[in-house]
């Protein structure tokens, strides 16, 4: 809110690092790898919409059955994910 009064323009972006923390926070070790592969896909996306449906299918996988927290968490801070893919176009 300070920000917004002081620039009414400014967008806030979540921190990809931080979310990606709380995605594998509880996570098991034998899971790391598969787990960061997949969520690479959401945010090294060509574009939103590519991101979207990464966040899609990793919804459908059996990791999402594993840790049925990391969808919701993404999604929470879809918003402030996806300002920086209009730079990518």
């Amino acid at each position: 809110a300070a920000l917004e009064s002081a620039w009414p323009n400014v967008r806030h972006q979540t921190c990809i690092v931080h979310l990606i923390r709380n995605s594998i926070a509880f996570a098991s070790f034998k899971d790391m790898k598969p787990l960061t592969e997949s969520l690479k896909k959401i945010y090294q996306a060509p574009s939103a919409e590519a991101a979207e449906m990464a966040l899609e299918e990793f919804a459908e996988s059996t990791l999402d059955k594993r840790y049925s927290y990391i969808v919701p968490i993404w999604r929470r801070a879809w918003d402030q994910v996806i300002p920086p893919f209009k730079f990518l176009q």
